[in-house]
């Protein structure tokens, strides 16, 4: 043991509070280098002793961020606290983003499902063989513990993240919350629903004008994205529902989405977007001061209202 203990001093590291340890090194790696040292131990006797020693196979375990923002907890305590006045009132809302985009086609896709032989895929991963990406843009909304998912084929943008919004509005959200004008969008900073993008405040200006909602959003801050419900309530389980099965066509990704349920009763509905969104656009001067932003108190880059202008009323 002590020649293997020191083996493995320079690859080792550990958790201090429970003592589990864990080396860099293979079990066969290890063996070699005791019989270059006259110790005859076989991989197999290095694996039995390495556990005994409270070694384990470990993968890495995000938990770490870069930088601590003191206004983290603040923002969250703040976001849930809006959340359930919405919810209190019986008005809309939702937590919103965008899922990981997926290669259209006879590839891999991650996860094991029982079967007497596997599936045969193709060996490479290239969008040039693929029949297109699938760009998954989800609605969900807690209170009724429902999801909503927009499946685009072009690209992220924040003109394509209002469109899937909209759509969610006109097909659900209108006759689910009959007679209620104000809703609650929460998202993710970054991507198509950044705090920072004009896009993206001008596409909901545009919407609350159209359907005459007054729009709140409220961002979950850098590092707390995982805590956004959408990820743990509704993403999650559409990937265990096709974890291990090919995504050969879109029809195949909708159908996949559309009978995710759970226990709880968590439902989904799907469509199809296949709008070309363009990317770089610019807005204009005008068009920034023209929207009807009225930030929060609190964290107002984070928080803010978008009322619908006057003018779009008359019409």
């Amino acid at each position: 043991m002590t020649a293997l203990n020191k083996l493995l001093e320079d690859t080792t590291a550990g958790d201090p509070s429970t003592g589990t340890k864990w080396t860099r090194k293979t079990v066969r790696q290890l063996s070699r280098e005791l019989w270059r040292k006259g110790l005859r131990v076989g991989y197999n006797t290095v694996s039995r002793l390495l556990i005994g020693q409270r070694y384990a196979l470990r993968v890495n375990r995000k938990r770490l961020t870069n930088e601590n923002d003191p206004r983290r907890d603040r923002q969250m305590r703040y976001i849930a606290r809006v959340r359930r006045a919405f919810q209190k009132a019986g008005k809309p809302a939702i937590s919103v983003d965008a899922k990981k985009r997926e290669l259209v086609g006879n590839f891999k896709n991650a996860g094991r499902t029982w079967r007497r032989s596997p599936i045969e895929v193709l060996e490479t991963d290239f969008l040039s063989e693929a029949k297109g990406k699938a760009i998954p843009y989800g609605i969900y909304d807690p209170a009724r513990n429902a999801g909503y998912i927009v499946i685009g084929v072009s690209h992220e943008t924040a003109e394509f993240a209002v469109a899937a919004i909209r759509s969610w509005w006109l097909a659900v959200g209108r006759r689910a919350y009959r007679g209620q004008h104000h809703l609650l969008i929460q998202a993710d900073d970054g991507g198509a629903n950044d705090s920072r993008s004009w896009q993206w405040k001008l596409g909901l200006q545009d919407l609350a004008d159209e359907c005459q909602l007054t729009i709140t959003v409220t961002h979950f801050p850098a590092g707390a994205s995982k805590w956004n419900p959408i990820e743990h309530r509704l993403f999650c389980f559409i990937s265990l529902n096709w974890a291990g099965q090919p995504l050969q066509s879109y029809a195949t990704i909708l159908n996949f989405i559309r009978t995710t349920r759970t226990e709880s009763g968590l439902y989904c509905r799907a469509r199809l977007d296949r709008a070309r969104y363009e990317t770089g656009l610019k807005i204009t001067a005008e068009e920034k001061a023209s929207i009807n932003l009225k930030p929060h108190r609190i964290f107002p880059n984070w928080n803010y209202t978008i009322e619908p202008r006057p003018a779009a009323h008359k019409k």
